[in-house]
């Protein structure tokens, strides 16, 4: 789902349901991860969440996943 920019995707993490919106170059960034690392979007997303701080929000942290990814490659 595509809100204002941003794209709606949903996961269970740690057996509950949950929504993030990212802009879609981020969800481009995070697949290509995912892909490369020979895993699916969701085991992305899930280990993110269990290793990220418990006070920055699910989607700042993805964020910060593409962009770190993206300044290893260029």
């Amino acid at each position: 789902m595509r809100q204002g920019g941003l794209v709606k995707r949903s996961f269970t993490l740690a057996g509950h349901r949950t929504s993030v919106a990212l802009e879609p170059e981020f969800w481009d960034g995070l697949t290509a991860m995912a892909a490369a690392g020979g895993v699916t979007l969701s085991a992305l997303v899930a280990k993110t969440d269990a290793a990220r701080d418990p006070d920055r929000p699910l989607a700042s942290a993805l964020r910060v996943l593409a962009l770190l990814d993206a300044k290893k490659i260029a």
